[in-house]
């Protein structure tokens, strides 16, 4: 059996140490990167299933390091951390290519929670439709691609399990914790931003975040549609 490579790009030794030991103990093969160079070059060399991304490393920031690997390796799942908690930071992360955010100081039991969810995302599961077409949106699961009235639109891996599963039950109010739940693992969350944030910056993508008709509807206090029409 294969274990699943993580590379933990973290300078801050009191942080890095402990991290890669519960990653460890959770089954996982650790690698630890010291700097963002050194990051970028063992990212791109070698192959790893999930990138935990310190946003202020040391040689080459973070975000640099999220798009230089996004480019080249789309398939690599990003979960970015950092000490700065200012929205506007959060928003500049997911742009760079991140598919999920957590803050420092974390709980351990949460970013575990956050890195077994991200490495969930595989091939569709059996009975699945492997190809969503609808309100314009074609969603292709296998290929991992999505095109908007026939034009391509680069999604980061959480943006596509959102919208592949909102799609997967179009017309059908999905609650908060059920999505948090189906793609992130964990509905816990709940009361964090990190579900609106991917809303919306999906509702950009997908040019969905103007005019008066939504593809994605909110139902305030409850949680989201798909509206295929």
């Amino acid at each position: 059996m294969t274990t699943t490579r993580v590379l933990l790009a973290e300078d801050d030794e009191a942080i890095a140490s402990p991290l890669a030991r519960a990653l460890s103990r959770e089954g996982y093969d650790v690698t630890v990167a010291g700097t963002g160079t050194e990051a970028l070059s063992r990212a791109l060399d070698e192959e790893f299933a999930l990138l935990i991304l310190d946003l202020g490393l040391p040689e080459m920031d973070g975000l640099e390091v999220c798009r230089e690997v996004r480019a080249a390796r789309p398939d690599v799942a990003v979960l970015m951390l950092t000490a700065r908690t200012d929205e506007m930071d959060f928003v500049v992360g997911l742009d760079a290519g991140a598919d999920d955010y957590v803050g420092k100081p974390f709980r351990m039991f949460e970013l575990m929670a956050r890195t077994r969810a991200l490495l969930r995302r595989s091939a569709p599961a059996t009975g699945a439709a492997e190809v969503l077409d609808a309100g314009g949106i074609r969603l292709d699961a296998t290929a991992r691609r999505v095109t908007v009235e026939g034009e391509d639109v680069s999604l980061a891996n959480k943006e596509f399990e959102l919208l592949k599963f909102l799609m997967e039950h179009a017309g059908r109010l999905l609650s908060r914790e059920e999505i948090l739940t189906e793609v992130w693992g964990d509905s816990d969350l709940r009361g964090s931003k990190t579900l609106d944030m991917h809303i919306s910056w999906l509702r950009r993508k997908i040019g969905d975040d103007t005019g008066q008709q939504r593809r994605i509807v909110t139902v305030r206090g409850v949680g989201f549609r798909f509206d295929a029409e």
